[in-house]
């Protein structure tokens, strides 16, 4: 399973093992998802037609040694660790276990368990794409006018260019899916086209 990557705490020193560069960072957000919350019904058939074409666009990726970091959200059980939720999502029927299965995490990955929006409020994932050296992020998940809308927000306040592949992100409705890439082509200045096109998104300025 995945690395977690958590705040440290104490006086101690630890040892911290050199983070192999990349410029490029594949950020899944919230695939790991049961959809047990109004509206994800709706969300269900994007979020699986989503889950297969980011699966596609991480195999391509992996070639080029991009890292992918899962940033998912906790679900208010904040015993909890993405490890087991991973395992309780692939075992549900229907869309969540679908999605979780094509998007099996791998010992190389990192996760940060999120507890709003954003993948980058009150978590360490700025301090871990710093460490890895990271310019562009590649953003696919779920859901595109809301957590992946605010976490593209977050970034391009950061200075990281990002690439919201249309096909890779889902939402309930086609019209907000379109809605919110458009907002943020515009506004983010950030790449929305499909992973099918295998573009990696424009350098940053």
């Amino acid at each position: 399973m995945p690395r977690s990557v958590l705040q440290g705490a104490g006086g101690g020193r630890i040892q911290k093992p050199a983070l192999a560069a990349s410029p490029t960072v594949l950020l899944l957000v919230d695939v790991v998802n049961p959809l047990d919350f109004p509206g994800g019904e709706a969300l269900a058939p994007a979020a699986v037609a989503a889950a297969h074409a980011t699966a596609r666009l991480r195999r391509a990726l992996n070639r080029e040694q991009v890292t992918c970091i899962y940033a998912n959200d906790n679900y208010g059980v904040w015993r909890s660790d993405f490890q087991s939720l991973w395992h309780e999502c692939a075992r549900m029927p229907g869309a969540p276990g679908e999605m979780a299965r094509a998007l099996k995490p791998r010992q190389r990955d990192f996760t940060v368990l999120k507890p709003r929006h954003s993948a980058f409020f009150a978590t360490p994932l700025d301090e871990l794409l710093r460490g890895l050296r990271c310019r562009r992020l590649v953003l696919a998940g779920v859901a595109a006018d809301s957590c992946v809308l605010f976490t593209a927000m977050d970034a391009y306040l950061r200075g990281y260019a990002v690439w919201a592949p249309a096909d890779c992100v889902a939402a309930e409705s086609e019209a907000a899916r379109e809605q919110a890439l458009a907002l943020m082509e515009r506004v983010l200045k950030a790449d929305v086209r499909p992973a099918w096109e295998r573009a990696l998104p424009r350098r940053a300025a």
